[in-house]
């Protein structure tokens, strides 16, 4: 039986390659040291290599294999990155970029910036915990800056003075890039930076005075009418308006549940 199958492997091999592949095929077997008798497909030995396997075996074709790059898998090709969204605190060294905003925001309607340059470093240097940003792949879109309060109402000196651990948060500011509005990121920003102070357990509520057409929006938001403000701004009066917070996120946060 050994011997028949000797024969048939040898009519196979010279049928289909020749002699050159009967040649080929011994020269692999002196190399990895099989007897003549033993087919060259049924080595495991790790020194033949896989080209010369392929090629001596009767019933494969010879082909390439095709491996990935080192270390990236196809799911990691075929990913598409998103653009960057991001909302953090702002910083003194985003100052300028929110001067700008809001003085693009602000002159053009009212003729009047809520805070001026130096005022809102003055803020971002002091609390720039109760600020927040939205950036897009790097760049400020919209922000909302606030400062501690302690009285029921505004006065002259919250426009200026920020009260650490107040149990009101005074908004100074909203305002959205020229090129982002009308796509609801007022809206938004200001939903994120109530549910933000939630987050802090001394902050009951957050105040804020407006002029009237925007006092709809901020009804919208939540907000309710306190009444007329006590602060005037050259010809502009405003309306005092406050959104309840009493700290629960961070009561349910910190109660186990």
């Amino acid at each position: 039986m050994k011997c028949l199958l000797k024969g048939i492997s040898s009519c196979l091999y010279q049928k289909m390659w020749g002699d050159q592949g009967i040649d080929s095929v011994s020269s692999n077997s002196e190399r990895v040291g099989l007897s003549p008798s033993q087919p060259v497909w049924l080595c495991t030995d790790r020194k033949v290599g896989m080209a010369a396997v392929v090629t001596a075996s009767p019933f494969l074709k010879p082909f390439a294999l095709r491996y990935s790059p080192a270390g990236v898998s196809p799911a990691h090709r075929r990913r598409h990155t998103l653009p960057a969204s991001e909302f953090r605190n702002l910083s003194l060294t985003d100052a300028l970029s929110v001067f700008e905003i809001e003085r693009e925001a602000f002159i053009s309607v009212s003729g009047e910036c809520p805070l001026r340059m130096d005022e809102v470093r003055h803020f971002l240097e002091l609390c720039p915990e109760l600020s927040l940003g939205w950036f897009e792949e790097g760049r400020l879109v919209a922000f909302v800056i606030g400062s501690g309060w302690d009285k029921d109402k505004l006065s002259q000196d919250a426009m200026t003075i920020h009260v650490p651990g107040g149990s009101t948060v005074h908004i100074h500011v909203l305002a959205v890039h020229h090129k982002c509005r009308q796509q609801g990121k007022g809206s938004i920003i200001l939903w994120r930076y109530l549910q933000y102070l939630r987050c802090l357990p001394t902050v009951k509520r957050a105040v804020l005075m407006c002029e009237d057409f925007l006092i709809t929006f901020y009804q919208k938001a939540g907000f309710r009418e306190i009444g007329p403000s006590g602060i005037v701004v050259g010809p502009l009066t405003f309306t005092e308006m406050e959104y309840p917070l009493g700290g629960g996120a961070y009561l349910r946060r910190n109660s186990g549940c």
